[in-house]
C-alpha cells in the first residue's frame, strides 16, 4: 500500500513516526499522525487545515490531546459518559497523579526502542484512506486521504478534529468543494 502513498503522503507518516520517537510513545497512533498532518506547509491537507483554521488553533489541539493522554486515553465522549455515572475522571487523574506523578495515566510508554510500529488505530487509518482513495476514483493515497480517514474513523483524533470545526463534511468540502457529502458519508461509515 505504501508505494501508493503520495510524497506528501509519506512524509506525513515519516513524520507521525517522528513524533512518536519524539515522545516516546510505544507505537505510531493517530494522535501521531494528526500532529504530522499539522505540521505539513504543502499539499492538499496542508490547503484544508489552514482554510478550516486549525493551523492557527495548533496549540489548543495539542493541549486536548494532552488531555486525553492524561486521562488514560478516554475522549471526552467516555468522560462524560463516565460524568453521566457519577464517576469524575478529572478527579481520579488528580487523585492517581497526586500518588504516582504527573502523567501516570499516559499510554504505555517504552523508552529506548528503536523501532515504532503502527498501532491498530494508526493501522485503521492508513488503511481507511486507501478506501478513501479508491472510493473517489484517485489511484494514489494523498494526505488529503489521511486527513479525511482520520475524521471518518471514530477515536480521539476524529474527536478533537470535530470540537475545532473539521469533521469528515467539513474537509470533504474544504479539499473538494460541495456536492460530495453523500460520497463521503458513504465512506465515513464503510467499515
Amino acid at each position: 500500500m505504501f508505494e501508493r502513498f503520495t510524497r506528501n503522503a509519506r512524509e506525513v507518516v515519516t513524520g507521525a513516526v517522528t513524533h512518536a520517537e519524539r515522545t516516546d510513545a510505544a507505537s505510531v497512533t493517530e494522535e501521531h499522525l494528526l500532529l504530522a498532518l499539522l505540521d505539513r506547509q504543502e499539499g492538499r491537507a496542508a490547503f484544508a487545515v489552514a482554510s478550516l483554521g486549525l493551523a492557527d488553533r495548533r496549540a489548543s489541539v495539542e493541549a486536548e490531546l494532552a488531555t486525553v493522554r492524561r486521562h488514560g486515553g478516554l475522549t471526552r465522549a467516555d468522560t462524560d459518559a463516565l460524568a453521566g455515572l457519577g464517576i469524575d475522571v478529572t478527579e481520579i487523574v488528580a487523585r492517581v497523579e497526586e500518588a504516582h506523578g504527573e502523567g501516570a495515566l499516559d499510554r504505555a510508554r517504552r523508552r529506548g526502542a528503536r523501532r515504532r510500529p503502527f498501532g491498530r488505530g494508526a493501522k485503521g487509518i492508513l488503511t481507511r484512506s486507501l478506501r478513501i482513495a479508491a472510493g473517489r476514483g484517485d489511484r494514489f493515497i494523498g494526505d488529503e486521504h489521511l486527513l479525511l480517514a482520520l475524521t471518518a474513523c471514530p477515536g480521539v483524533a476524529a474527536e478533537v478534529l470535530a470540537a475545532h470545526g473539521a469533521t469528515y463534511g467539513t474537509v470533504n468540502r474544504a479539499l473538494y468543494g460541495g456536492g460530495e457529502e453523500g460520497e463521503g458519508e458513504r465512506f465515513k461509515k464503510a467499515g
